[in-house]
């Protein structure tokens, strides 16, 4: 039986699939390929580059016009510095792909003979020259991960791809594909034999054009579930199909790492015989935060780097202005899959939104001292909210100046603690869906809670105080109003925190009750 993929290159007789040359502009590559061109195609990790560059490997071999090679160079990045190593590691690999892809001999026999005589930032050009010669049609490279090279070796590798780019296609491939993470104009790259930054656009400038793999559609989500209903029967009930998009907004391994867990790890999602409810999806979108799998866990990885916390910190804090901050960053934290532009900058799926808060306070959530069965009514074994947020302004009255300057995330320390806090008692047995965005000027959560009666949800709205605490809180209950309304939550709470250094605690902390629309809404002040 077939399953959904999570590792590797997706293989259709063994996984359900896309087919793999549908991810892309196929006239397009064949078009730049025809021009003798030499392109970028790059995507977030584990998206489907490499299964869809060997499925255009095969393609354009079966063809017959050009003998096409794919390889990876990822082996030659434990070289760092060391252009010789490097490059002696590149050149056996493509040995390798060619021998057992093309079964062409020609550079295994050939490659040490030629990194001895010309050294590692020469044998590079030169092999693939008299490759090229050697070779009875036009060759085409599919170079992959590139990215992963560092400083003068990725340096070298590019130079030497730049400088053979007049010779071919007679003395030189006639087209190179150059794949990674990010665009090649994004490359930073530290030269410690130069003592400077190359970028990548310099270092490369011959390319022709950057094309990016997209993540799925939304149809294209479906028709890939639908294929395990197909092949065991098992169907999925209708609000599953927009419940995964929510959360995964198409991402490849999102997709087939909720289908995978559960259709196949969830012991009731195991029942062919019964169908796949919203409630096992969120299950197991749960368990692969929890388990922090090795994509969630690269991702949250990044988070520590400047780049990318001059874009997300504002988006946590739901301030500032998108003009503010550099457009490099944006793009670089965009290729790295976090975040998404289509109509405004957004964190890029409901899964990355849930996990960025909640790696960010990981420590602080095992370190406050808050245990859920005090929150929890004996009577009806709901949460009591009102204690909690009761306790959570007396802990940040406390504890607020020194946790927050804990964070590496500061403009957005308030609201990551309160998060903190809550995951710490809602770990027990509910869960918190967020939403927050640059320029919004708050923070939502919506709180939902099972208990033996049916579910809690409970909205809490988080803004920071302006000059102006009664505009503040008018705009915040127009914005609890709707949130609730939207969630068609039991109850609805609006926090604010007021980060005025030359007020007292006594001025800060309040809570009172209002009423806006026919709804009643606590305020509490931070």
């Amino acid at each position: 039986m077939r399953f959904f993929n999570t590792a590797g290159p997706v293989k259709c007789e063994d996984h359900y699939c896309l087919p793999p040359l549908t991810r892309f502009d196929l006239a397009e590559i064949l078009t730049l390929i025809d021009q003798k061109k030499y392109f970028v195609l790059h995507a977030p990790r584990q998206t489907g580059k490499t299964s869809s560059l060997l499925a255009l490997m095969d393609y354009l071999n079966q063809e017959g016009k050009y003998r096409c090679l794919y390889f990876n160079v990822e082996m030659g990045q434990s070289a760092r510095e060391d252009v010789r190593e490097g490059v002696w590691a590149i050149l056996g690999e493509i040995g390798s792909q060619a021998r057992d892809f093309l079964q062409d001999s020609f550079l295994d026999d050939t490659w040490p003979d030629i990194l001895d005589r010309y050294g590692g930032n020469k044998a590079l050009g030169e092999i693939l020259r008299r490759w090229a010669q050697f070779s009875p049609k036009p060759l085409v490279l599919l170079i992959d991960e590139i990215d992963a090279l560092v400083g003068d070796t990725l340096i070298s590798v590019l130079r030497q791809l730049r400088a053979g780019y007049p010779n071919r296609p007679s003395l030189f491939p006639q087209s190179i594909l150059l794949c990674g993470v990010r665009d090649v104009r994004d490359y930073r790259i530290h030269s410690d034999r130069e003592k400077v930054i190359i970028t990548g656009g310099s270092a490369f400038n011959i390319k022709a054009k950057s094309l990016r793999l997209g993540n799925f559609t939304q149809a294209e989500v479906k028709t890939l579930y639908e294929q395990h209903t197909k092949e065991t029967g098992q169907s999925f009930e209708s609000e599953v199909m927009d419940m995964v998009w929510s959360l995964t907004e198409g991402q490849p391994w999102l997709v087939n790492a909720l289908g995978y867990e559960t259709c196949f790890e969830i012991k009731k999602g195991r029942e062919r015989s019964q169908p796949i409810t919203a409630e096992m999806v969120i299950e197991a979108k749960e368990n692969l935060i929890l388990r922090r799998e090795t994509h969630l866990d690269q991702l949250v990885d990044k988070l520590g780097e400047d780049r990318v916390r001059r874009v997300i910190e504002p988006l946590l804090a739901g301030l500032g202005d998108p003009d503010l901050i550099p457009t490099d960053d944006i793009q670089y934290v965009r290729d790295m899959g976090l975040i998404r532009l289509e109509g405004q900058l957004k964190i890029a799926n409901g899964i990355y939104q849930e996990i960025i808060p909640r790696e960010l306070t990981y420590s602080t959530q095992l370190t406050i001292s808050q245990e859920p069965s005090w929150y929890i009514r004996p009577e009806d074994g709901r949460l009591d909210v009102d204690k909690l947020l009761a306790a959570f302004q007396q802990f940040f009255r406390q504890h607020s100046e020194h946790w927050i300057e804990r964070f590496d995330y500061k403009e957005a320390g308030p609201q990551l603690l309160l998060q903190a806090f809550l995951q710490r008692i809602v770990n027990s047995g509910g869960r918190i869906e967020r939403e927050y965005g640059l320029g919004r000027l708050r923070t939502d959560l919506l709180l939902v809670w099972p208990y033996p009666g049916g579910v809690q949800q409970v909205v809490l709205e988080l803004k920071l105080a302006g000059s102006s605490l009664s505009y503040t809180i008018k705009k915040g209950l127009e914005q609890t109003w709707e949130y609730a309304d939207r969630c068609g939550a039991d109850e609805a709470h609006l926090v604010i925190f007021d980060r005025d250094r030359s007020k007292s605690w006594e001025e800060k902390i309040f809570s009172r009750q209002e009423t806006y629309q026919g709804r009643q809404i606590k305020i509490w002040g931070m």
